[in-house]
């Protein structure tokens, strides 16, 4: 019997553990019972009785009752059903697929949201990643063209590796929207997910790319796809970073552009929404409703089996009461 089990031990029916206060009754029962059999004699003295030898098996009478209060506490511990047991979980979760395209171009790095667009985008991102546990989720970066930075994946490690690694300028800059959405329906073009789902990030207007941002909306209605849109940038003019003629970097205030009327389109026409962030808090907030309005059904169904352990209690108690019963007609039987 493997004993490091016992540390984890439960009891099916503890309250027969109630019946051991029959222990001491059965101990006081058996000596008042001994008592009676007792033969009494009057003599002058005992003084010639001490020196007599005691028998043997006067002194290992008491054997027998340890061995029936042995049964009965083993046959006690039996009834209360010690047993252990192992739980397992089977999750069947009914993911959705997402796919986050964020705009990598120059302009993200304006310092409107800190410490600057991208780098605020990436966190948001990335705290995303780490509440859609059972999702699958891929990465599309765009500026003047588009890019697929990490397939969608289970794997949400690799694609928060994936995230740390985005910069501006990867890409040839521009602010390809049309590119950047065509792509990120692509990676869910073959997608068997009931819900399919793109959170498209950018702070700019559409000028340039091969596919205008229109057509790329038509192939996500084509496709089903759900798309969320987010417009970064401050409401008027944000510090930039202008390259000086002698390599030096200083901050220069210019407008923000942000075709929202177009942004406003496409999630209106896919059935998703739009999103304006001035600042991190906003950022941070739409990510955290959008993971609001797109939850994922999952069931935790739970297995509990259990393993017995009377059966060495139960056989303990029947060697017990058996081993007694052997003495008491054998080795005991002259005894009163």
């Amino acid at each position: 019997m493997d004993f490091s089990v016992w540390k984890n031990i439960e009891f099916a029916h503890p309250a027969y553990f109630g019946l051991l206060v029959l222990v001491p009754v059965m101990i006081y029962w058996h000596y008042a019972k001994q008592q009676k059999k007792q033969v009494a004699m009057d003599m002058s003295s005992l003084q010639g009785l001490k020196g007599l030898p005691v028998s043997w098996k006067v002194r290992f009478r008491p054997l027998l009752l340890i061995l029936r209060l042995l049964a009965f506490s083993a046959l006690v511990v039996a009834l209360a059903r010690p047993q252990t047991s192992n739980t397992s979980e089977s999750i069947d979760s009914e993911g959705i697929d997402i796919v986050l395209g964020i705009d990598i171009s120059g302009s993200m790095l304006a310092e409107d949201l800190q410490p600057n667009r991208l780098e605020a985008a990436k966190k948001v991102a990335n705290d995303f990643v780490d509440r859609r546990i059972s999702d699958r989720i891929g990465l599309v970066i765009f500026s003047g063209e588009s890019f697929t930075q990490c397939p969608i994946t289970t794997d949400h490690a690799v694609l928060k590796n994936q995230i740390a690694a985005i910069k501006s300028g990867m890409l040839q800059d521009g602010t390809a929207i049309g590119m950047g959405l065509a792509t990120a329906v692509d990676r869910l073009r073959n997608s068997k997910a009931k819900s399919k789902v793109i959170i498209l990030l950018t702070d700019g207007v559409n000028n340039v790319g091969l596919i205008d941002p229109l057509t790329a909306l038509e192939i996500a209605k084509a496709f089903k796809t759900r798309v969320y849109t987010v417009g970064v940038g401050t409401v008027g003019k944000a510090p930039f970073p202008m390259t000086m003629p002698d390599g030096s970097i200083q901050m220069a205030m210019q407008d923000v552009q942000l075709d929202e009327p177009l942004m406003k389109k496409i999630s209106t026409e896919t059935g998703g929404k739009y999103f304006r962030a001035t600042n991190n808090r906003d950022l941070e907030n739409i990510y955290g409703e959008i993971d609001k309005l797109e939850k994922t059904k999952v069931e935790i169904t739970s297995y509990k089996r259990f393993a017995e352990h009377f059966f060495p209690f139960a056989m303990l108690a029947l060697a017990c009461m058996l081993l007694e019963v052997v003495l008491r007609y054998t080795i005991f039987r002259s005894l009163p």
